[in-house]
């Protein structure tokens, strides 16, 4: 009998491509859904850009791109290194005056945004052919 967790490593990492891939297609499509790219945009003004709703719009299409990529296998890397490019600029403008802890012990610090960077990390150091 197999112990824990019944999967081989190269089906972790897929099992960790999809799920992190999901994750951000997720976001857009409540983004889009819910009507927030105007107030996320707005948010973004304030914070000093131009173009706020143009460059959430941008955030919006990469997650979704960038998420139907990587649940496929293509680009690992390259789309890996614009999801930790991204994360780290969230970081930056948003999360890091909040902290580090995101709930319970805080509200909206970096936490998650750290943990989504490893498994991007990780993601691109895969160098297997077949997931």
């Amino acid at each position: 009998m197999k112990s824990f967790p019944f999967i081989s490593l190269n089906q972790s990492l897929t099992l960790l491509r999809i799920f992190i891939s999901l994750l951000f297609l997720a976001h857009a499509i409540v983004r889009i859904t819910g009507g927030t790219i105007e107030r996320f945009g707005g948010f973004l003004n304030g914070k000093g850009f131009v173009y706020g709703t143009a460059f959430v719009w941008g955030i919006t299409t990469f997650e979704i791109i960038g998420g139907l990529l990587l649940i496929a296998g293509y680009f690992r890397k390259w789309i890996s290194i614009g999801f930790i490019v991204m994360l780290l600029i969230g970081i930056i403008i948003i999360h890091a005056e909040n902290g580090w802890f995101v709930g319970e012990h805080g509200s909206g610090g970096i936490e998650y945004s750290a943990i989504l960077i490893v498994c991007f990390i990780v993601i691109a150091a895969d160098d297997s052919k077949n997931n």
